[in-house]
């Protein structure tokens, strides 16, 4: 969904009293660290928008080769997951715009993080957005698993 959309369908979720959940990644191949992420995100609320990297915002995250699949391939593989009510596709390097615009209850964040090492933490403390830590600990990566089939 485009961000204008998103943000009026978020609005309908409010009246209802419905917690909204933001979590965001590259997503760029599906597995399964992906998925306990996503679904860990979803118990900390009523409602899961996911927000994926764009092509151009991913590759300096990523490096030389990525994304392995574009970003609405992406963005429709994610959809595709149970939990997952909306998803999003940004552009910018980090989710603080997301962040003021959509006005999430809850950020979630893998377990590659911390609560101080997210790095939208000062919007989310201005906005009163609760951060959560979420997810199983690290053991699946993209990169590995590129390593794996190369």
């Amino acid at each position: 969904m485009t961000r204008a959309a998103l943000a009026q369908r978020l609005a309908g979720h409010r009246e209802h009293r419905q917690r909204v959940v933001l979590a965001n990644g590259c997503f760029d191949i599906l597995h399964v660290g992906h998925t306990r992420y996503l679904e860990a995100a979803r118990r900390e609320g009523d409602v899961l928008v996911v927000a994926i990297n764009s092509d151009a915002s991913m590759r300096p995250l990523k490096g030389a080769g990525r994304p392995i699949l574009p970003d609405a391939a992406r963005a429709r593989l994610v959809a595709g997951v149970s939990v997952v009510t909306y998803v999003t596709v940004f552009d910018e390097p980090d989710v603080r715009a997301l962040l003021e615009e959509l006005r999430p209850d809850v950020h979630a964040k893998g377990t590659d993080y911390t609560v101080d090492t997210v790095p939208e933490r000062d919007m989310a403390q201005r906005l009163g957005v609760r951060i959560a830590i979420v997810g199983d600990a690290k053991r699946h990566s993209t990169r590995e698993l590129l390593a794996k089939l190369r």
